[in-house]
């Protein structure tokens, strides 16, 4: 069962979730040692597979970056929900395959070390404590497919090999 990081305040940006001393390399699992440093520097010792971050809204302001992502799903973290995204943020999460997902009064609901069950396609995610279950925003098929697939450059190439096989069998 997925443990949830709770960072409840509003506007925490990219240069917070990997700051930009550590944009030295692009490979996750150098990124991640450093995930949240600035704002938890014990988060990467807590965090394990699967876990969820639980933030406030305009999560992933500010610079443009992938490393962010990066450098959450290199830690573990398998899905952030926030009341909402910044817009680069949440593309960078759609294109890199990992789950922004939009969930008002989600930092309310959850306390750090809770337990959580996340069901995509019933669209909930439930505090296992108190029972509370609340609804996200639903994730388009599309973003549930690149996330499958382990993100865009993926999920293009599977779209290239079945159109390959469909042509080859036409």
């Amino acid at each position: 069962m997925p443990k949830v990081h709770v960072f409840g305040r509003d506007h925490i940006n990219t240069d917070e979730i990997i700051p930009a001393r550590h944009l030295t390399t692009d490979v996750e699992a150098e990124l991640a040692k450093f995930a949240m440093e600035d704002y938890d520097k014990d988060f990467v010792r807590r965090v394990e597979s699967g876990d969820i971050v639980v933030a406030g809204a305009d999560f992933g302001c500010g610079s443009s970056r992938e490393h962010a992502v990066w450098a959450l799903r290199g830690a573990g973290v398998g899905a952030v929900i926030a009341p909402n995204f910044a817009r680069i943020f949440y593309r960078n999460a759609i294109n890199n395959g990992f789950l922004a997902l939009e969930c008002e009064r989600v930092t309310q609901a959850f306390q750090d070390g809770d337990e959580a069950d996340l069901d995509l396609q019933g669209g909930t995610i439930t505090n296992k404590r108190t029972g509370e279950a609340l609804t996200f925003v639903p994730v388009p098929q599309f973003a549930l497919d690149v996330q499958k697939a382990g993100g865009w450059l993926e999920y293009m190439r599977e779209q290239e090999q079945r159109n390959a096989l469909q042509e080859a069998g036409a």
